[in-house]
């Protein structure tokens, strides 16, 4: 197998996390996610360093549900930083195992995931209206952490925080936004 097909199976895998059957209206935005795959994540808050390493840890779960050896891995795909979206969604899978996991439900990691691009202000960005210029703008107000105090603009919005969502790490968060909104 070469690099670009790896990278390629790789990338198809992630897709079909956050943009399965269940979430079909989400079936045309390629071109954010390969766009955010794109983006290098960076953080401000040391504690996100979980975040980045969350993300690339996803490169490992992808060996092990496709049976590829990790040296394959190691090779072709955990040869750069975590991305934007290696992180989002490794988030999204977080939330899902960690906070919100409901067999009665069923998986919505792509529920999460889209929850944080809706937050972000990145839902319209689909195939047919995709503005690179505005994403690139979203995700810099993102990872610089300039979005408003309770979190609005960013990935979590949380109205009754008393906390400034901006010194926060992304896990926390999550937990307070999932406490205030289930």
């Amino acid at each position: 197998m070469t690099e670009r097909e790896l990278n390629n199976k790789y990338f198809a895998w992630m897709y079909q996390l956050v943009c399965t059957t269940g979430y079909s209206k989400h079936s045309h935005y390629r071109k954010l996610l390969d766009h955010l795959h794109d983006i290098k994540f960076t953080y401000i808050h040391p504690m996100d360093s979980n975040r980045a390493e969350d993300g690339v840890n996803l490169r490992y779960r992808f060996a092990y549900e496709h049976s590829y050896d990790n040296t394959l891995v190691r090779a072709y795909l955990d040869n750069g930083d975590c991305s934007v979206l290696e992180m989002l969604i490794a988030l999204a899978v977080k939330c899902e195992d960690d906070i919100m996991e409901d067999s009665d439900i069923g998986n919505r990691t792509g529920q999460w995931f889209w929850t944080m691009i809706d937050n972000l202000g990145l839902s319209d960005m689909n195939d047919f209206a995709y503005d690179e210029c505005y994403t690139d703008f979203v995700i810099g107000r993102l990872l610089n952490r300039e979005y408003k105090r309770d979190g609005e603009g960013g990935l979590f919005t949380i109205k009754n925080c008393s906390r400034d969502m901006r010194s926060v790490e992304f896990w926390y968060q999550a937990m307070f936004y999932f406490s205030e909104n289930t």
